[in-house]
């Protein structure tokens, strides 16, 4: 699940567009679940919280560049 971030500046804006959204997708359902109390592994919110976090750098990295 963590992203390395070596990984992650080999996508193109396209790729990681297409991860974030996945991302904040698998951590509405994190959260919905937590809620409803049939999440087991809650370090899963925080990983994906992480993972995000790590996209939107390289993503702004790549706009600072151009």
């Amino acid at each position: 699940m963590p992203s390395d971030i070596k990984e992650l500046r080999s996508k193109n804006a396209g790729e990681l567009s297409r991860d974030l959204s996945e991302k904040r997708e698998a951590l509405r359902r994190f959260r919905f679940e937590l809620a409803s109390g049939r999440i087991k592994n809650i370090r899963m919110i925080r990983e994906t919280r992480r993972s995000i976090a790590k996209i939107l750098t390289v993503l702004a990295e790549k706009e600072k560049s151009l």
